[in-house]
């Protein structure tokens, strides 16, 4: 799985005119499931994204986490993050999960979040979403967890 993390002050996702998900201080994540991840790459990419350093301490250095600091989470899917851009101009999406695997994998993502952090906001898998955050940094990070092969 992957997750492309962004610091925010603050950030929304809008689905058909209507906010879904608004949160502070805190973390957007874009979520992707790739093909042949599990459940398995779900709490591994989860467990690294809750502990991930990211946030200054009182010198000024990144050794705070989203739960050290009590940030929200906005947990967004894209599966474009999976798109395989070595070749042409357009890319091309086979090493994403097919929509249904995805779709598991995100809501599985989602309630195990819930269940370890108190703020969490999610985007709506499949919806045409307007995701807007003021990134503070800007500081941007890509993490993936692998199937083994």
């Amino acid at each position: 799985m992957i997750a492309l993390l962004q610091r925010v002050s603050h950030a929304s996702v809008v689905v058909g005119g209507e906010e879904i998900g608004r949160i502070g201080h805190g973390l957007m994540v874009l979520v992707c499931a790739e093909r042949e991840d599990s459940e398995q790459q779900a709490d591994a990419l989860l467990n690294k994204l809750l502990s991930y350093r990211v946030f200054s301490d009182d010198a000024g250095k990144m050794n705070r986490s989203v739960q050290d600091v009590a940030g929200g989470l906005l947990l967004v899917p894209q599966f474009t993050l999976a798109a395989d851009t070595n070749s042409g101009t357009r890319p091309s999406f086979t090493p994403a999960a097919k929509p249904e695997d995805g779709l598991r994998l995100f809501q599985y993502f989602v309630e195990k979040a819930k269940a370890r952090h108190p703020q969490v906001q999610t985007g709506q898998f499949g919806a045409d979403m307007q995701v807007s955050l003021t990134n503070d940094g800007p500081v941007t990070f890509w993490l993936q967890t692998k199937a083994k092969a």
